[in-house]
């Protein structure tokens, strides 16, 4: 159960108490990602995410602020990504105090120093750069490119190295000043401390952030849903493995069918004992990692499948791939196996949310998204309810030729063979 407590400023405050929890987890979530962003700004709620570790006026150097952490044994990081940038802080309960102010300190009082803006710049290229040298990395970042071409959802949340060179201090101070205000702002604490006495230390510290005068963040960018026909993308490299993406797009957040499509994905490529693990690898032995995952965004979603294979055999698994989707829409799920899905998701999430900094997530994360913090009982409950005509109802929906799209890292060209190949 969760505690919600709105501020006179617009702060969002949410709480989970877990009492016999010796550790308090802090998450404050902010509206700022990659989908806020103009092409030429790619990358900005990134870096801005970068500079607000590197030095405020409390604290100030990064030394400063891991210390002021890691002294008390506790853990400090953050993370960009489309649609939100979450800080987050690990510590003991005594120290509950402490991690809030490092948290809102960084938050509200970070330098933008020149110098480590120049410095970070370099960081961020080099991350870049890595991203680029992974082929599997890689693959995964070209499939988005694919299902949203020259929109923001389909661009890489670090940017370009190009975008990157050319954004200012002045332009990261001005998009931190503009998205990074109250009413934009989720904090989300999990542990054993009561929504009062939370509310009571956030609010002291809090109470004076503001916005200036009849400030508005910028509004996150809507999908364009463009695509009537099979989409390929290839990236040629001489790599031992072809690294391959097939996609569809798939539900939005608030989509009545998210719950039975993340069903669908955990029969597909989810675990050991999924359908893609069991043919690919198990019976065929054409690819030692294969598996599936799904996204859901505010009016998009994707369902994406991985897998990499010896060159030669790339067409034997893209067929193999596109016939498990098939299955989905020409016949049920046995009730067994859909039966050990629930358990496998159920289970995982009620796992999952014995740490403080998931249960801090699971909320924080939620309320700023969508506004509704959905409980684990409720999702249970939704989850149980689903029936294998669901599962298939949203694959007749989903899954058809028109909307394919596949991606390849590898030493691969294409004669037409595998444009063909796209049909469901």
């Amino acid at each position: 159960m969760y505690q919600k407590t709105v501020a006179d400023n617009g702060l969002r405050i949410v709480t989970s108490n877990m009492p016999h929890i010796h550790s308090v987890s802090i998450s404050i979530f902010v509206g700022a990602g990659s989908r806020y962003e103009p092409a030429e700004q790619a990358g900005i709620s990134h870096f801005v995410e970068h500079l607000l570790f590197k030095g405020t006026k409390q604290r100030a150097t990064t030394k400063e602020i891991s210390e002021a952490i890691e002294g008390i044994g506790g853990v400090l990081n953050g993370g960009t990504d489309k649609e939100l940038t979450v800080y987050w802080t690990k510590v003991a309960r005594p120290h509950f105090r402490i991690g809030l102010d490092v948290l809102a300190d960084m938050i509200r009082g970070s330098k933008f120093d020149p110098v480590e803006v120049e410095k970070e710049r370099q960081v961020i290229i080099e991350e870049i750069n890595m991203s680029m040298d992974s082929p599997q990395q890689r693959v995964n970042m070209l499939i988005d490119e694919v299902i949203w071409p020259d929109q923001a959802l389909g661009r890489e949340v670090a940017g370009s190295k190009e975008t990157v060179s050319t954004l200012t201090t002045q332009a990261l101070r001005g998009y931190w000043g503009g998205q990074y205000i109250p009413g934009n702002t989720v904090v989300s604490v999990a542990g054993d401390i009561s929504h009062d006495e939370a509310v009571a230390y956030i609010s002291d510290i809090f109470d004076d952030w503001s916005g200036a005068s009849g400030d508005t963040p910028t509004a996150w960018i809507p999908v364009r849903d463009e695509q009537d026909e099979p989409r390929l993308l290839m990236e040629f490299r001489e790599t031992e493995q072809a690294h391959l993406c097939i996609a569809l797009r798939g539900v939005s957040n608030s989509d009545p069918d998210r719950f039975a499509f993340d069903l669908l994905n955990i029969v597909l490529g989810e675990g050991m004992s999924s359908r893609l693990f069991l043919e690919l690898r198990e019976r065929r032995g054409l690819a030692y990692d294969v598996h599936s995952y799904g996204s859901h965004f505010f009016d998009s979603g994707s369902l994406t499948i991985y897998a990499g294979v010896e060159p030669k055999n790339i067409e034997a698994a893209i067929v193999v791939i596109l016939d498990e989707l098939s299955r989905f829409k020409a016949e049920d799920v046995p009730e067994q196996e859909l039966v050990k899905a629930k358990e496998m998701g159920k289970g995982r999430l009620m796992i999952r949310m014995e740490d403080t900094k998931s249960v801090s997530g699971w909320m924080g994360s939620q309320e700023l998204l969508t506004g509704e913090i959905k409980t684990v009982d409720e999702v249970v409950s939704i989850v149980d309810a689903i029936t294998c005509d669901d599962v298939r109802r949203v694959a007749q929906k989903l899954f058809h030729s028109d909307g394919l799209s596949l991606a390849i890292v590898g030493p691969v060209s294409d004669d037409g063979r595998l444009q063909k190949l796209l049909t469901l």
